[in-house]
């Protein structure tokens, strides 16, 4: 099958199209290559070659029913891509369609309506002249019986004076009469009158008017019997249906055909049944029309057809001629049966109306000036409508086009472009939108850079930050120490620090900044450089000692109990009074709302003494190693709210196993549903794990920590400073 695949790739790839997706299309591809492939089998001779060409013609036509769909996706997916060719063929099938179909609906019932009117004007003639046959033989079968009566033994009869007119020559010229009485026939002078008619039929009725067919020939035929002293009297007139006489039925209807020589079925001459014919338009000889069951060309039709009148010039365009097929009741003279005669009735609309209002041809010519001024009126509407329709479809495809190409300028990074919108609708709704959207994503994006490089600013700020915070494992011979700070966010408002002097004492700070994130990082960098700068202004006031007094050095040294350290002159050895010395600087370079919490302390070894002083720090704590907790309250307010604050100083004596506890506000705040962390689970958690190393403990503290908080949002910056004595 992969294989397969790959041929069709690279068949498709040579004639730069894509490979088939679709199981059509690959099947038609496969039943293309069949057919080529059986190009040189079809011209093999005898059998071979004949059987190979029936299979090439199966596999053709499997091709082609394969090809139809792909050729209607083809067409629907070029021809309907765009959303203007969707609303025109929507306006087509919506509108057009219902219009085509009730204008065809109305000129199909116009046709059949017209047809019959033509069919009724035509029967209308030739019942005219029906009845004027039947009253003049009537009045002459009067003049029979009454002549016959009163001459008796009469050998002829001769028309009256009043109807003379009928003779050959002087009327109708088809005009036959034949006159019997009692059965018997009379002759008629002159002879010319004289029917072709031996004997009265034995089913023939008094007042019988209709049209007869006789010997294969069709005549209009009236009976009338009269009853004069016991003897019956019977009068037929005939007339001969010729082109002479239908051309006046079809005077002013167009043409009548009438087709009497066809052979009847044994069911349709019994019972009426309408004829049914079937004719084409004018084809080469030998074609048959299908009338009766009986199958005949349509020279044995127009043989034996009788065609009156003439259809004129049409008058206009839509004066077409409309053909209309109608049976004509006909009675067999031999048998009495009735059956129907075929009669084509061709006209025009225009004869038609005109026939329609031949009483009031002043009216007629009103009307039909209405018809034309409604149809003009009709066809301006129209024209309006279209006009409108269209600029319509403009407007929505001109939006769309519009959005379109927004999108593709969008695409293509031109995150300015915007849609020039000067409508007030739906779609103009939907282009300011898109404005909106293009404007919202090119102030996303800027922000969005403009959050990168705040984001790589603070990364380079954590990393400075991270510089400030002691690097690498730091203890002392009698001391461990360990500390931890976890920012809430990417920099952090704490602090903690350690600051070494020798190896038998050092300095320790943890404080907390007001607020969090970058302005709390700031102002701890500060609060860093200024402790420390004190710690080195320490040391230089140090060995300026030395150098200048080594007694009065070694006074201070006997004063603090160091044993004439050369650290007995540092500053940090008065925790209280750097904090004062802080809170003034903090006080007078910053904000007023700015502040920090601070505690400082420093660490003798020698004696294994703590001095400290806490600047409204949370008081750290000493877990004894008998498990008792000692708090370390001494100090004052926070650093740099208040511009002369007083700060005490307190001192701790650190026994082996002791554990110093110092933490920001983020340790013991964190809230659950039960309520704060608090000083007590942080006391538990370190007594608990008190034999492990200081890193492990405070691990142990922050995982209670977030078991805690649990999947919440840290609140804010937590730091946690250790020392054990050893």
């Amino acid at each position: 099958m992969g294989q397969v695949r790959n041929f069709e790739a690279r068949v498709f790839r040579a004639l730069h199209r894509e490979p088939p997706q679709s199981k059509v299309h690959r099947l038609a591809f496969w039943l293309l290559i069949i057919y080529l492939a059986l190009i040189p089998e079809r011209l093999l001779p005898g059998n071979a070659g004949a059987f190979f060409q029936w299979v090439s013609f199966f596999i053709l036509l499997l091709l082609l029913a394969f090809c139809i769909p792909l050729v209607w996706r083809w067409i629907f997916g070029r021809f309907l891509w765009k959303l203007r060719n969707r609303l025109i063929v929507n306006y087509l099938l919506m509108g057009l369609t219902p219009v085509v179909l009730f204008v065809l609906l109305a000129l199909i019932a116009l046709y059949g309506f017209s047809g019959q009117f033509a069919i009724f004007a035509a029967a209308s003639a030739i019942d005219a002249q029906m009845e004027r046959y039947g009253a003049e033989n009537r009045a002459f079968c009067v003049h029979v019986a009454h002549f016959l009566a009163t001459h008796p033994g009469s050998k002829t009869i001769s028309p009256p004076p009043e109807l003379e007119s009928t003779a050959p020559g002087k009327g109708d010229a088809n005009l036959r009469l034949a006159a019997f009485q009692d059965g018997k026939a009379i002759p008629i002078v002159p002879a010319e009158l004289q029917a072709d008619i031996p004997e009265v039929p034995s089913w023939a009725q008094n007042h019988f008017r209709s049209a007869v067919l006789d010997n294969g020939r069709l005549y209009l035929r009236a009976i009338n019997m009269q009853t004069v002293d016991g003897h019956t009297t019977t009068v037929i007139t005939s007339a001969l249906v010729d082109k002479a006489g239908l051309d006046e039925a079809a005077h002013g209807i167009g043409r009548i055909e009438v087709l009497p020589n066809l052979p009847m079925s044994e069911e349709t001459s019994a019972g009426g049944e309408q004829a049914r014919v079937v004719l084409s338009k004018p084809s080469p000889p030998g074609i048959k029309a299908k009338i009766n069951q009986h199958e005949l060309t349509r020279e044995e039709i127009r043989a034996s057809s009788i065609t009156g009148g003439t259809l004129p010039s049409a008058q206009s365009f839509y004066d077409i001629p409309i053909t209309f097929y109608a049976p004509l009741g006909t009675t067999d003279w031999a048998t009495g049966k009735t059956h129907n005669t075929p009669t084509i009735v061709t006209s025009r609309p225009s004869l038609l109306y005109q026939r329609l209002f031949i009483t009031s041809l002043q009216i007629a010519t009103v009307v039909q000036d209405i018809l034309i001024a409604i149809a003009a009126f009709f066809a301006v509407l129209e024209l309006i409508a279209f006009i409108m329709a269209v600029r319509l479809n403009r407007t929505i495809t001109r939006s769309v086009n519009d959005l379109y190409d927004a999108t593709i300028e969008i695409d293509q990074g031109n995150l300015v472009h915007r849609i020039k919108v000067t409508r007030n609708d739906q779609l103009a709704a939907l282009s300011r939108s898109f404005n909106r959207m293009s404007y919202s994503l090119e102030r996303l994006l800027a922000e969005q850079r403009e959050k990168e490089r705040l984001q790589g600013e603070l990364a380079i700020a954590q990393e400075v930050q991270a510089n400030l915070f002691p690097q690498g494992a730091i203890s002392l011979p009698m001391l461990e120490l360990h500390g931890a700070c976890y920012p809430a966010r990417t920099v952090s408002g704490d602090y903690y620090d350690f600051l070494t002097f020798d190896d038998s004492s050092l300095g320790l700070a943890l404080g907390d900044i007001s607020g969090k994130g970058i302005s709390a990082a700031l102002l701890m960098a500060t609060l860093h450089s200024a402790v420390r700068a004190y710690r080195y202004a320490g040391e230089e006031m140090v060995s300026v000692g030395n150098q200048f007094s080594a007694m009065a050095a070694e006074k201070i040294g006997a004063i603090n109990g160091s044993n004439g350290n050369s650290n007995g002159s540092d500053p940090f050895l008065k925790p209280a009074r750097i904090l004062a010395q802080l809170n003034r600087h903090l006080y007078r370079s910053t904000q007023p709302e700015k502040y920090a919490t601070l505690f400082l302390a420093h660490y003798d070894g020698h004696t294994s003494q703590l001095t400290y002083s806490c600047g409204g720090q949370l008081p750290p704590l000493i877990l004894r190693c008998d498990n008792s907790v000692t708090q370390l309250g001494c100090g004052g307010t926070v650093v740099g709210l208040l511009e002369n604050p007083s700060y005490d100083q307190g001192v701790e004596r650190l026994m082996s196993g002791d554990i110093l506890i110092a933490y920001s506000d983020g340790v013991t705040e964190p809230e659950n549903d039960f309520g704060e962390f608090g000083e007590d689970r942080l006391i538990d958690v370190v007594r608990r794990h008190r034999h492990m190393p200081l890193d492990a403990i405070s691990e142990q503290v922050m995982q209670s920590l977030r078991n805690w908080i649990g999947g919440q949002e840290q609140p804010d910056d937590i730091t946690l400073v250790l020392a054990r004595q050893r």
